[in-house]
């Protein structure tokens, strides 16, 4: 059973972005928007980020980090830190999963995984 001091859920919404999007050339860009809440009983500290990011033709790009988006957020317990970034894909449809590395107050560090979610040009999937 999970530990109730070191418990943080993530959320994410995804969209296409057509504007900066050439399909000709393989490239499909995505937004997400992630949300993370700290549920647990302590505070934590974003310290960085790894993502598996498979296109449609099982292509994995991984991708690591320090922070989100140059920042590496303190959660208090019960509050969220929301933010969004983009990725590009060369095929139609994709997915995304990973973890953020986290550094309780304690000292303990854990990770929040993050379930794969979808990336996926509107009316590509049937």
């Amino acid at each position: 059973m999970p530990d109730p001091r070191y418990q943080v859920d993530v959320s994410v919404a995804t969209r296409y972005l057509p504007e900066q999007s050439q399909p000709e050339q393989n490239r499909f860009a995505f937004a997400y928007t992630v949300t993370i809440v700290n549920s647990g009983e302590l505070s934590a500290k974003l310290l960085s980020r790894h993502w598996l990011i498979t296109d449609g033709d099982g292509r994995v790009q991984e991708v690591r980090g320090a922070g989100v988006v140059g920042q590496q957020p303190l959660i208090e317990p019960g509050d969220s830190h929301t933010y969004s970034s983009g990725t590009l894909i060369a095929t139609h449809v994709g997915t995304m999963q990973g973890s953020y590395q986290m550094l309780a107050e304690d000292g303990k560090r854990f990770d929040a995984d993050i379930a794969p979610f979808r990336l996926a040009v509107p009316g590509s999937l049937h």
